[in-house]
């Protein structure tokens, strides 16, 4: 999305994230439509959580963009997501199939950096 175009691909799996999130395919084409602020995340596991999906959701076409990478850099630094940590798990994510990381492999990126 953030190299300027958003793909089927892209959509397709945005879509399915709000599925499981109980969200209808009417309100994701009207939140691209009219984006809404987005809300502050509280939790760490939340902050990872959205972080991933972020990462995921750019990664769906499978091409890593720099623009999407500054911007995906720039959300994470708003949840206070350090730099190197979405680099940690870029790398961690091409070791795997479709780039799905298991969760606890994450969580230990995420320890290196933040205890």
């Amino acid at each position: 999305m953030a190299d300027g175009k958003i793909n089927v691909s892209e959509v397709e799996f945005i879509q399915k994230i709000a599925m499981r999130m109980e969200i209808s395919n009417q309100e994701v084409m009207d939140l691209f439509e009219n984006p809404r602020p987005s809300q502050v995340l509280f939790s760490e596991v939340e902050r990872i959580t959205h972080f991933y999906k972020l990462m995921l959701v750019m990664n769906v076409d499978n091409e890593t963009h720099e623009k999407e990478m500054i911007t995906l850099k720039n959300f994470g630094l708003k949840m206070g997501i350090r730099p190197v940590v979405a680099d940690q798990i870029l790398r961690k994510m091409d070791q795997y199939e479709n780039k799905l990381v298991p969760a606890e492999e994450l969580l230990k990126i995420f320890k290196i950096y933040y205890n």
